[in-house]
């Protein structure tokens, strides 16, 4: 196979020190110290060498599709998602049934992906269901809705490894994208979560506090000074084409996808999706109520995207095609935190104004 663009994590930035950034992995690695140094290797290593491993690094299992926001930059608020869409909970029994294949073979869960997976009724069960099949990490990702202390302490105490908790701005600027929260209530879980942790000396589940740049923008630091505190790291991503808006797409031409080398997703209704970014499930590669997680990543279809991407045929994939991760980006944009410089990688002719 040829070499070519291969991103790792792109599109992620953190705001945070050097020192913030090496605590928090130590933490995340906690309790499977040179597992954890071999699975970060092969997140990196996987992609750049096209290696196919008998099963993917991480899982993503969408428990639920179903939102309880509105936010105004979020595909799920579009018809389009609205019409392919069909927003459930996951059975328990399948996901059962999927943890019972990844026992021993899979080291990360990610709990997570269109809709906000704490809405699952059995979400804590799920959590610990994970770790006693002995899935190293389990992850989830949260508009913190249902994060009050009890909630946490149950879900800490499950087994979650890492929670990240989107947070877009602070103030009325949250207040208006991630309606109907208050900021001081979610400020007042932040904090709470904190206490609890240091109270019973837990350094998991790491929390890591992200929101779009935009939201941020006009005062970082006033955004980092007041989560820096409390959680373990605080991150942003630039606005990407959600709603599906944008026309004038510049590509980095060679790109090849590493998530094809990754991760598999699960969506909740059993469908495995092509990767975390085919939001409205454009290209599906098998069904996991009854297929197995090994026949369906190494199946045809998820072969056929590997062998397009190798190719540099990426553009004949919809989905591909529209992804923020084959976009080209340009550093022209500078901004400080405390005094620190961070560079922000925008997107090349992608509009960072939230809604469009």
């Amino acid at each position: 196979m040829n070499g070519g663009y291969i991103p790792i994590n792109k599109g992620n930035y953190d705001m945070d020190t050097d020192e913030r950034i090496e605590q928090f992995e130590f933490n995340r690695a906690e309790g499977w110290e040179e597992d954890y140094r071999k699975y970060r290797e092969n997140w990196s290593k996987y992609p750049r060498q096209q290696y196919v491993s008998d099963y993917p690094i991480l899982v993503d299992i969408e428990l639920s599709s179903l939102c309880n926001l509105k936010c105004p930059m979020c595909y799920t608020i579009t018809e389009e998602f609205k019409k392919k869409v069909c927003t459930q909970l996951m059975d328990t029994k399948l996901f059962q049934k999927l943890a019972d294949e990844m026992a021993g073979k899979v080291s990360a869960v990610r709990l997570s992906l269109r809709g906000e997976a704490t809405l699952h009724p059995d979400f804590i069960s799920c959590i610990r269901y994970c770790k006693d099949k002995g899935i190293r990490e389990v992850s989830f990702l949260t508009n913190s809705a249902k994060l009050n202390r009890e909630y946490f302490i149950q879900a800490a105490e499950a087994g979650a490894d890492w929670i990240t908790i989107s947070i877009d701005g602070v103030g009325k600027q949250y207040e208006d994208i991630r309606k109907p929260l208050k900021f001081e209530d979610t400020l007042k879980k932040i904090k709470d979560i904190y206490s609890i942790k240091k109270k019973n000396k837990w350094n998991k589940p790491v929390i890591k506090v992200q929101g779009i740049w935009p939201a941020i923008r006009d005062n970082p630091s006033e955004y980092y000074n007041t989560f820096a505190p409390y959680v373990d790291l605080v991150a942003f991503n630039p606005l990407i084409d959600y709603l599906d808006k944008d026309e004038d797409i510049v590509y980095d031409e060679d790109f090849i996808c590493p998530q094809l080398y990754q991760r598999l997703v699960i969506g909740s209704d059993g469908k495995a999706l092509l990767c975390s970014n085919d939001e409205e499930g454009n290209y599906i590669l098998g069904d996991a109520n009854n297929e197995s997680i090994y026949d369906i990543w190494h199946g045809e279809r998820m072969n056929r995207a590997r062998k397009l991407h190798a190719m540099g045929s990426f553009k004949e994939m919809e989905v591909c095609r529209k992804c923020y991760l084959p976009r080209a980006t340009q550093d022209d944009e500078r901004a400080f935190v405390n005094g620190r410089e961070i560079i922000i990688k925008n997107y090349i002719n992608r509009n960072q104004t939230i809604g469009k």
